[in-house]
């Protein structure tokens, strides 16, 4: 068992909590995370693999009560894209976390913009092509646990509702995040440690994806897209702040 003091135990159950809520209910929410578990282990590379047991936890509860809402499609177009990201993400990810960080930030800002241009001249804007999407998304999941913002925009301007939109999100991190968990093995990010310390987490997600489901029941789409939009614009900023 990890020894921390108390307040890292409580800082990582806040994680897990809010990564239960954005698996089932307010997709975005982790990306908060990324800097309040930076914190939490006092190491921002080790971070990411202490997070990732979290997040596959969460995403068992995920992809169980939405197995009948995603839009597969929407995964196909993007996969080969995606792993070409996170080959991108594997090669770069011995980087100093200075350089990582505020790579992804822009990565997110860049299809931020795009995204509410795309909105703006919904009628002349051409189709939101999966390339710069999937890369980016896969990218920033392998380096950061960041792909949600970009995910997120990409399945905003595919206007899904928004239970599909969840569903189709949650499956997507499923396949993903077990995808980096060779990656984060060769690059000793994974341990006995992060291993026992995501075990212990286990409540707290729990808690966390009831929660979401009582949200995504409540929230209106309109309030849904707009919260989506804030929490990608507060993620960004977090990541140039590290």
């Amino acid at each position: 068992m990890p020894e921390f003091e108390w307040w890292r135990y409580a800082t990582g159950a806040l994680c897990a909590f809010m990564v239960g809520i954005a698996k089932t209910g307010v997709p975005g929410l982790s990306i908060l995370t990324v800097p309040v578990m930076v914190l939490t282990v006092g190491d921002a590379r080790l971070s990411a693999g202490w997070m990732l047991p979290i997040l596959c936890t969460a995403d068992l509860f995920a992809v169980y009560y939405w197995r009948h809402h995603p839009a597969a499609g929407k995964l196909l177009s993007l996969a080969p894209w995606v792993l070409l990201g996170m080959i991108g993400g594997a090669l770069t990810l011995s980087l100093p976390e200075a350089y990582l960080r505020p790579i992804v930030g822009l990565i997110i800002l860049i299809m931020l913009c795009l995204y509410l241009w795309r909105r703006r001249h919904a009628g002349e804007a051409p189709a939101a092509h999966p390339l710069p999407y999937g890369v980016a998304a896969g990218f920033s999941t392998t380096v950061a646990n960041a792909a949600g913002p970009v995910m997120s925009l990409y399945l905003l301007s595919k206007r899904l509702p928004k239970e599909e939109f969840v569903a189709t999100g949650a499956w997507f991190f499923f396949f993903i995040n077990l995808l980096k968990l060779p990656i984060y093995v060769w690059q000793g990010l994974i341990s006995k440690q992060s291993l026992s310390f995501g075990a212990m987490m286990v409540p707290a997600v729990i808690a966390g994806a009831l929660t979401g489901r009582w949200v995504i029941q409540h929230i209106p789409p309109k309030v849904f897209e707009a919260t989506i939009i804030v929490l990608t614009a507060v993620s960004t900023v977090l990541l140039f702040l590290r």
